[in-house]
C-alpha cells in the first residue's frame, strides 16, 4: 500500500505503508518530530521532488541496488529516510530513523530492504 503525498505532472511522493496496518512508518516518523525538524524534513523531501529524486552528498547517497537515503542533519539530530524511484515518476519513501551512529545500522537498512521488497510484490 503507498500513500498519496503530491499530485501534479512531475515527480510525486509517496509512503510505504504496511499492508497489514496500513500504517506509513515514515509518516509516522516525520509526525513524531518537533516543528522545526518535521519543516527541514519536508523541505528536504520537496527539495528531492523537485531534483526528480537525484541528490548528491550531502544530501542524498546510495544505500543498496535502488535504495538510497536522504540525508537530513538538522542541530544535533540525524534524520535518515530510505526511498527509491519507482514507475510513473513517482519516488516511494521506504522507511525513516534518528541516526546515531557513524555508520548507517544494518537493521535499518534491512527494514528498508524489506518494505521496498513488499512494494515490488504487490
Amino acid at each position: 500500500m503507498i500513500y498519496n503525498e503530491t499530485d501534479g505532472e512531475e515527480y510525486k511522493i509517496r509512503y510505504y505503508a504496511d499492508i497489514r496496518t496500513g500504517k506509513s512508518p515514515v509518516r509516522a516518523y516525520i509526525k513524531s518530530l518537533p516543528p522545526k525538524d518535521r519543516a527541514k524534513v519536508y523541505k528536504y523531501i520537496e527539495l528531492l521532488r523537485a531534483s526528480e529524486g537525484y541528490l548528491s552528498e550531502p544530501y542524498s547517497k546510495h544505500i543498496d541496488g535502488k535504495i538510497r537515503e536522504l540525508i537530513v542533519d538538522f542541530a544535533r539530530n540525524r534524520h535518515r529516510i530510505f526511498y527509491f524511484i519507482f514507475i510513473k515518476k513517482t519516488i516511494i519513501m521506504l522507511h525513516a530513523f534518528l541516526k546515531k551512529t557513524p555508520q548507517t545500522p544494518p537493521g535499518e537498512i534491512k527494514k528498508a530492504k524489506e518494505n521496498y521488497l513488499n512494494i515490488l510484490k504487490g
